[in-house]
């Protein structure tokens, strides 16, 4: 990861810490189903960074990509969700 979306990330994730999971517009998006967006803009471009919340305010990053097109490719999500099934079930069945 370049080292601008780097920083970005750091000084969102530092954030996400005290504040939680949400840090709304424009640096967060909830996508629904505890899924969230860290939307990172630096000189090098624009990242995403897909993520979701558990129990015990644990943060569990799933997927990261740089943006080439305006939309969100399809192909990008799909992992995510599949991620997010993975660490869900991973939870319940550990308690």
């Amino acid at each position: 990861m370049p080292a601008g979306f780097l920083a970005r990330y750091l000084r969102y994730t530092d954030r996400m810490e005290v504040f939680g999971p949400d840090l709304g517009m424009p640096h967060t998006r909830a996508m629904g189903d505890g899924l969230f967006e860290l939307r990172l803009k630096a000189g090098e471009g624009i990242a995403r960074v897909f993520y979701c919340a558990t129990v015990g305010r644990k943060i569990m990053i799933l997927h990261q990509f740089i943006k080439k097109t305006d939309k969100t490719p399809p192909r990008e999500l799909e992992p995510v969700r599949r991620r997010m099934k993975e660490v869900r079930n991973a939870h319940t069945q550990g308690t």
